[in-house]
């Protein structure tokens, strides 16, 4: 047995199939069942799709399988095969129903040109990166030019900028202690604000 026979047994036994290759009947009743019940929770329910992708990856190998070494014999287990792929399909469309995951169509075309869908994930961050460097950069043009006319007005009006300079110090000191009691707890404990 070569290692994707060994993979595919794995697989059937894990998707409840017997040691031949044949799949029980009965576990695709039950997971349709599955299928038919609704839970709010959409973990789960992302849970239970992915499953299903996964036993219907598993089918499709066996019905590889079964197609690669058909015989006259093997014509009732590919059959067999074949409706058990169609109750799986059926049973991922009702449970993806319960699904609200959206996908960007980059992605999906990404998938289709048989690119990884990793690529869109690294375009997007090094997208964010570049972005967030053009506005530190407009954020530092507009501090160096605050700066050169604070020195400007200085050279101009030293009385008003002093007067300007204390108003602020004090309002951001203000602040600064605001934002520390509304932190504190009566019990004197600090606020954490939660990590996301």
């Amino acid at each position: 047995m070569d290692p994707s026979q060994n993979s595919a047994a794995a697989a059937a036994a894990a998707l409840g199939g017997g040691g031949n290759g044949t799949i029980n009947p009965q576990n695709t009743d039950a997971s349709a069942a599955r299928a038919t019940k609704t839970t709010d929770d959409p973990k789960q329910n992302l849970n239970q799709v992915i499953n299903s992708i996964q036993k219907t990856l598993g089918l499709i190998h066996q019905l590889y399988l079964t197609v690669s070494s058909f015989n006259v014999a093997s014509q009732l287990p590919l059959l067999q095969r074949l409706n058990s792929l169609v109750l799986e399909l059926d049973n991922m469309t009702k449970m993806a129903e319960t699904c609200n995951i959206q996908v960007p169509m980059q992605v999906l075309n990404l998938i289709d040109n048989g690119k990884n869908p990793d690529e869109f994930t690294r375009d997007v961050l090094n997208g964010c990166i570049a972005k967030n460097q053009i506005t530190k950069g407009k954020t530092d043009a507009f501090k160096g030019l605050r700066r050169h006319l604070l020195e400007e007005l200085e050279q101009a009006f030293p009385n008003e900028v002093e007067s300007y300079r204390e108003i602020r110090a004090t309002s951001a000191a203000e602040s600064k202690r605001l934002a520390q009691a509304q932190s504190i707890l009566p019990n004197g404990d600090v606020k954490v604000k939660p990590e996301l």
